[in-house]
């Protein structure tokens, strides 16, 4: 990998097939958007945490549900549950009548922080249309948002 966004050479990419190109790209982009985030303020949030962050956002899901709706392992969505929760950003709390099921809810700080990681990840958007054009950036949101039929 080479330059200040550990892009691959030309040959590299150019043996990628659409799967890898879609994670390589996908990797670059959370990794960029983490490091702006990490750098930039005293709370730690690794790419995992933003991804529950998202689920949680302005709701209050049980923390089943945001089970089912990610793809990491019911014992590390409560370990990261725990890890935000710790950080001030998440509070847990017991679903009436059930003793099992909690569900979960930003605190103020959990939802200052995604808004202003929102604003980052929204100038990295804007960085990466000033070198690809915005043309090409809505044309991929509409094919990223369309049904592949897999």
């Amino acid at each position: 990998m080479i330059g200040v966004n550990r892009l691959k050479t030309d040959a590299e990419v150019n043996r990628l097939d659409l799967i890898d190109l879609l994670s390589d790209r996908h990797n670059m982009v959370r990794r960029i958007s983490g490091n702006a985030w990490n750098e930039a303020n005293e709370i730690k949030i690794s790419s995992s945490e933003w991804y529950i962050l998202a689920r949680i956002y302005r709701k209050q899901p049980t923390i089943s549900s945001v089970t089912k709706s990610v793809d990491i392992s019911r014992q590390a969505i409560h370990k990261f549950i725990k890890n935000l929760a710790a950080k001030g950003l998440v509070e847990i709390h017991n679903v009436e009548n059930n003793k099992k099921e909690k569900w979960i809810q930003l605190t103020d700080l959990g939802e200052e922080c995604y808004e202003k990681n929102e604003v980052l990840k929204d100038e990295l958007e804007k960085r990466i249309a000033e070198t690809i054009g915005q043309d090409k950036i809505d044309t991929l949101k509409v094919i990223l948002k369309s049904d592949w039929g897999i």
